[in-house]
């Protein structure tokens, strides 16, 4: 597991090479965000939702079926489940993930996500569970957080109930991307600590180009200007509409470098840092990866130097496909070290 270059030749671009649909795309939903973006901090959904196409539960093209399953109706909690349909073995892993948008705007069945989960079930053989949180400005931090933990402790309540019966929920994953993995860390620290109150076995942490921030710019922050979906504009305000009233940008839900000593004391499972070259916030993951070294903890850094946020989501950008076949060998690894630990015990 190490880093990878997106060039043809192995050279380093000047700027992202990005397919003209797929900037067309950014173009186009950035620009909407832009717009939603109140300047008190408030988002007019309705007008981003004229470009946010939902995709309905069902089977998809992958031969993947989904279906929504809700936890809590009184807040609108759900998930969209995606089940393999060509896995028939028992045991598969269950991947718990957490979308982006910066806190502000996305959701499990946006197409962008309901296309990219299908394609994780398909391609990890995995149970996928796609949360759908509650969304800033409307319902500030640590909403978020709680709402995941809520999914977690429906799961470990009542998994059996509503995963099928090939899913193994003692060897979950928690992913997300951008917004996503900020969630799916905190998530971590405080499903840490009640491990052993739980029927959830949290294996390992897959974190894909993780919104982290703070008030003091690093140097890609600094050096990368005029990218798709982030500027430090449109980072300040997702922060600000996220963040509760008269935090600043040092709080510790963003800037979690500061407040990693938290995850020091707990069993904090092996992590996956995905960093892309052309995204503005990848010192900051950069910076995250080590401290999880220096605390003693597994992680692995993965980085494409030429990939820009969010290329997950594009089957065409080639490190996509990369992307999900270093996450599938980082989930076989944790699964044969279980498996091991199994065996040794017995």
């Amino acid at each position: 597991m190490g880093s990878s270059s997106s060039g043809e030749s192995g050279q380093l671009l000047s700027s992202p090479r990005i397919p003209w649909k797929v900037r067309l795309f950014l173009s186009v939903s950035t620009f909407f965000v832009d717009l939603s973006c109140r300047p008190n901090h408030t988002f007019n959904r309705a007008l981003f939702n004229l470009v946010d196409r939902k995709s309905p539960a069902g089977t998809t093209a992958r031969r993947v079926r989904s279906s929504d399953v809700t936890v809590d109706p009184a807040t609108r909690l759900w998930f969209r489940l995606f089940v393999p349909e060509t896995a028939s073995r028992v045991g598969l892993p269950v991947v718990i993930y957490f979308h982006g948008g910066g806190f502000v705007c996305m959701s499990a069945n946006s197409r962008p996500y309901h296309d990219l989960c299908a394609r994780l079930a398909y391609e990890l053989d995995a149970v996928v569970v796609s949360v759908n949180y509650r969304l800033a400005a409307e319902h500030k931090c640590p909403a978020q957080y709680e709402d995941a933990e809520r999914v977690l402790a429906f799961l470990a309540g009542r998994g059996s109930d509503v995963l099928p019966p090939k899913a193994d929920l003692s060897k979950c994953f928690l992913a997300g991307d951008s917004a996503g993995a900020n969630i799916a860390h905190h998530l971590t620290v405080r499903a840490s600590k009640m491990r052993d109150e739980s029927k959830v076995n949290i294996l390992g942490v897959v974190a894909i180009q993780a919104f982290f921030f703070g008030e003091e710019r690093t140097g890609s922050e600094t050096a990368l200007r005029n990218l798709p979906v982030v500027n430090m504009k449109r980072t300040d305000w997702t922060c600000r509409a996220f963040l509760p009233e008269g935090a600043d940008l040092d709080h510790p839900a963003i800037n979690v470098i500061r407040a990693l000593g938290d995850a020091g004391s707990v069993e904090y499972p092996a992590t996956m840092v995905v960093v892309g070259g052309f995204d503005p916030l990848k010192d900051r993951q950069k910076m995250y990866y080590r401290a999880l070294k220096a605390l003693g903890k597994e992680a692995y850094l993965v980085e494409y130097d030429n990939a820009f946020h969010t290329f997950y989501a594009f089957p065409e950008v080639p490190e996509s496909a990369a992307m999900i076949a270093e996450i599938r060998d980082f989930m076989k690894a944790q699964m044969e070290k279980q498996d091991f630990s199994v065996n040794a015990d017995e």
